[in-house]
């Protein structure tokens, strides 16, 4: 589903929902807290607006349910996945895995890798790692990755 200006509280508690576990071991109280998340979503969408104008920024709805959010940039050289989050009830469930396959058929029907970075310490990389996805460079807090059509089949060329 298509975002919309009415989504913004639900992207913001989406964000929240991702540093829940660090706003908690910084002991900041709740009003300091959301006063610190709101400030950090709203630096992430300007970041985004401005680097992927022309990205496709969609709500992810599951059994009728919004349980995330998915932004992805086609616009040039490669299909860029900027961001997949989903609400913590959501993950575990196989949603960003058959998100991430779709996308890999998609860039290797166009004929371009797929690109992403997630941060080092994000339990996601396993997943990325299991889907085929190799380390193309990074920096102190990101790992960049990329996907293409064939990494997928490097194994079954041997066979």
């Amino acid at each position: 589903m298509p975002i919309s200006p009415s989504d913004a509280p639900f992207l913001f508690e989406l964000y929240a929902s991702t540093r829940a576990d660090e706003m908690r071991a910084w002991g900041w109280d709740e009003t300091t807290q959301r006063a610190f998340l709101q400030m950090q979503w709203t630096a992430q969408q300007q970041s985004y607006a401005a680097q992927y104008p022309d990205a496709d920024h969609r709500i992810l709805i599951h059994h009728h349910l919004r349980a995330g959010r998915i932004l992805i940039s086609r616009s040039g050289q490669a299909v860029i996945l900027v961001d997949l989050t989903l609400l913590p009830e959501h993950r575990g469930k196989g949603i960003g895995t058959a998100l991430l396959q779709d996308l890999q058929r998609e860039a290797a029907e166009l004929g371009k890798p797929l690109r992403l970075s997630v941060l080092k310490t994000n339990p996601a990389r396993r997943l990325y790692a299991r889907l085929g996805f190799t380390q193309t460079g990074g920096n102190e807090l990101y790992d960049f990755l990329e996907w293409q059509h064939q990494n997928s089949t490097r194994g079954d060329q041997n066979e």
